[in-house]
């Protein structure tokens, strides 16, 4: 069963892994590819906090925002690999961070094309973040039933 284990989580983590060395490889001077698609959506988060907070509230600047993407993907992936609490906490962060701006299905009419994809991608996201809340959940409950086990020492025959 450990090997099993072990292989779902590789397989699993090897989404996010992927992922972060492909950004890592195109970063370049400028972000790369990913910096492109994130900068847009990045300032409309600016404009938001602009207008919440105030006016010099947050500059997020594109590139350092790509480059904790590919440490939170990179590092929570390998951690993750390993059976780490650690390594799954940080794909949730990425996730609840990147899915909603990544995604933004609400932005489109529901007729248009672009909207089903965004939407099913969107819907992806979420699918892998329960996957994780799932991780932790059985890795938390397995972890209580042994202390419980150990707590409790069995009466020896007489």
């Amino acid at each position: 069963m450990g090997f099993f284990s072990f292989l779902g989580r590789l397989l699993f983590a090897s989404l996010f892994i992927l992922s972060a060395w492909q950004m890592f490889n195109d970063f370049g001077e400028d972000g790369g590819p990913a910096a492109k698609e994130w900068a847009a959506k990045l300032v409309t988060v600016e404009k938001f906090l602009a207008s919440t907070f105030g006016k010099g509230a947050l500059n997020i600047d594109t590139r350092h925002f790509v480059a904790a993407c590919i440490v939170l993907k990179g590092l929570g992936g390998l951690l993750f690999v390993f059976g780490s609490s650690t390594g799954a906490y940080l794909l949730i962060y990425y996730l609840i961070f990147a899915t909603p701006l990544l995604y933004d299905f609400y932005n489109y009419n529901v007729g248009e094309p672009k909207f089903f994809r965004l939407l099913s991608e969107f819907i992806q996201s979420v699918a892998l973040l329960g996957a994780l809340l799932f991780f932790l959940g059985m890795k938390n409950s397995i972890v209580r039933k042994q202390l419980k086990n150990k707590a409790a020492p069995k009466q020896k025959a007489s």
